[in-house]
């Protein structure tokens, strides 16, 4: 009798969408997460549907339904429900002759793009393929809405799925930056007095970087546009079919060039990504019979609207005791925008791209252009409501080339429900930008990730070469120049 009640109390509990899942939720910026995950062995559907019953369902995002107008007082509204795994999980027949599996991969991914999500359930899906590729023996691709969560926080939930391959018991463990500001509380007097001067000097150019940056916003929504490239998108890329590319390359190479550069590994991400897209661009130009000179290639506006978490990230355990206990924790959309610009063009020197990179991502540490951003966009929702906020994100990303992200992951290689895998590789799709770069870290790999719309990027296979290729010369010039330390 007990159970029945708490069942019946179950199916009506609700809880309001933020104003970021409600974004997300707008016919104009209809936003999902797919994440491929490659397995070593074939797959046990079996097994994979057992484990999501006592991990992922027991997530309220994954055991809600989305109600848009029969919430309270007519708003949407989360409502949790009853969930069936079996109704989530897709095998598809795949012909065992199959001539070429990496493209059948990339093809099933690219028309996932196409199928809108069935709001009568919870906004997931998962997709197992018996299918022998290059890189892998089978796969799960995992699709959300991206209002169940912002990217970070449903990273973390996954890596709560999944076990250390070494340790089926054990959590992954991931990196965490240290992060230390100020003095010593052994220091003396005049050091502190030199740290209070360094304190003010920090506070001074916080304000100055926020108000450039906020400025810079402002320009962008109203007329500032990037300079018409390839890369650009055109009106109604959003409804376009993605096309969904990756590489693996060494993390052991970036962690090299970090040292020997003292810099930070997203700092040398981003130098990957300026010198790829700088190779990519110069050789459209020339194929298109409009060569750009090194000078005219500086010139070129070249932005990314990148999306910053604002929320602190519930850790990996905090949501696998969720899941194991059914309990509640910090969860939900909170994120602003930042507007990072791309020095492109062809550098003699190739360490050039990692300096400009650490240069742009240091100016942007002092800066709370992020907080701004999400802090404009519900007051634009609250006082002229979800379509004036939706044409406002819009209208920045339209303005803007890309969006780039980086994402640390596990430290070693991990199983999830019985299924060691050989990588992972996330991206999102539904906003109006014609390419999107992702970098995932995993053991001793990072992936790279490229979505496309191969109207305006036919070649996307050639920009992740292109990505790889200038990882190998930006080492080979760390290497030439003994600039690398051994990391211990």
């Amino acid at each position: 009798m007990g159970e029945a009640k708490n069942k019946a109390r179950e199916t009506v509990e609700e809880e309001p969408l933020s104003p970021c899942s409600r974004l997300f939720n707008s016919p104009d910026f209809n936003c999902a997460i797919i994440v491929t995950m490659g397995s070593r062995v074939k797959g046990d559907t079996p097994a994979i549907i057992h484990g999501l019953e006592h991990t992922l369902v027991n997530h309220p995002r994954f055991s809600s339904i989305l109600e848009m107008n029969n919430g309270k007082k007519g708003k949407p509204r989360w409502v949790r429900t009853k969930v069936r795994v079996e109704e989530h999980v897709i095998v598809p027949h795949i012909d065992p002759d199959i001539e070429n599996p990496d493209q059948y991969l990339e093809d099933y991914i690219s028309k996932l793009t196409t199928i809108p999500m069935d709001l009568s359930k919870p906004l997931w899906e998962m997709h197992l393929l018996g299918l022998k590729t290059s890189n892998a023996e089978s796969f799960a691709i995992l699709k959300i809405h991206h209002s169940l969560g912002d990217g970070m926080s449903l990273m973390s939930l996954l890596l709560a799925c999944t076990r250390k391959t070494s340790d089926p018991e054990a959590l992954p463990t991931v990196a965490v930056q240290k992060k230390r500001f100020g003095p010593n509380c052994n220091s003396g007097f005049f050091n502190k007095i030199w740290w209070l001067f360094v304190g003010l000097w920090f506070i001074i150019r916080l304000l100055f970087n926020t108000f450039v940056d906020i400025l810079m916003f402002a320009l962008t929504i109203f007329f500032l546009r990037d300079t018409e490239t390839p890369l650009l998108a055109k009106p109604g890329s959003e409804l376009k079919p993605k096309r969904f590319i990756h590489r693996i390359i060494s993390f052991d190479d970036v962690k090299l060039v970090k040292n020997a550069m003292k810099m930070t590994v997203n700092d040398v991400l981003l130098g990957v990504t300026q010198a790829g897209l700088s190779r990519y661009l110069s050789r459209r130009y020339d194929q298109e019979s409009t060569p750009k000179s090194k000078e005219s290639m500086r010139r070129i506006r070249l932005r990314s609207a990148i999306m910053i978490n604002l929320r602190p990230n519930t850790g990996i355990e905090a949501l696998a005791d969720m899941m194991a206990k059914k309990s509640k924790c910090r969860w939900g959309n909170l994120f602003g925008y930042i507007l990072l610009p791309f020095s492109v063009g062809l550098e003699t020197d190739p360490l050039e791209y990692v300096r400009q990179a650490k240069a742009t991502i240091d100016r942007k540490k002092n800066s709370l252009e992020a907080v701004f951003s999400m802090a404009f966009f519900k007051l634009i929702l609250k006082v002229l409501g979800l379509k004036a906020s939706v044409v406002l994100v819009r209208k920045v990303i339209h303005s803007t080339t890309l969006s780039f992200s980086n994402v640390v992951g596990p430290k070693e290689e991990i199983t999830f429900h019985g299924h060691p895998l050989n990588y992972i590789s996330p991206c999102v799709f539904g906003h109006p930008h014609a390419l999107t770069l992702h970098f995932q870290s995993y053991a001793n790999k990072v992936i790279i990730s490229v979505t496309a719309d191969p109207t305006a990027i036919p070649d996307p296979h050639k920009m992740c070469d292109d990505l790889v290729e200038s990882l190998k010369i930006i080492k080979s010039a760390v290497l030439e120049r003994g600039l690398y330390e051994i990391d211990v």
